[in-house]
C-alpha cells in the first residue's frame, strides 16, 4: 500500500493472517467505526477475526504486507 492509500471498506468472510513482508504501522477502521493503529513487524504475522474492516497507510513509506484467509475444515 503507498502511502496515503486505503483498501477501502471490504469484509473478510473467513478469520486470516497478516503477514508483513516490513515493519511499518498501518491504521485499521473495524465495522463499527473504531479507529486503532497497528504496528506490524517483519517476522511477526497476527491473527485477524472474520469481519468487516478497512486500512489506511498514513505513513511516509508503503505497507507491504500478505493477507491469508483461513479455510474451515470440511
Amino acid at each position: 500500500m503507498a502511502p496515503g492509500a486505503a483498501t477501502g471498506r471490504h469484509v473478510h468472510d473467513m478469520d486470516y493472517v497478516i503477514v508483513p513482508m516490513a515493519t511499518s504501522e498501518m491504521t485499521i477502521f473495524s465495522s463499527d467505526g473504531d479507529r486503532s493503529k497497528a504496528s506490524i513487524s517483519l517476522g511477526n504475522s497476527c491473527f485477524r477475526r472474520a469481519g468487516s474492516s478497512m486500512m489506511l497507510n498514513e505513513t511516509e513509506s508503503e505497507i507491504v504486507f500478505l493477507e491469508i484467509e483461513l479455510k474451515e475444515s470440511v
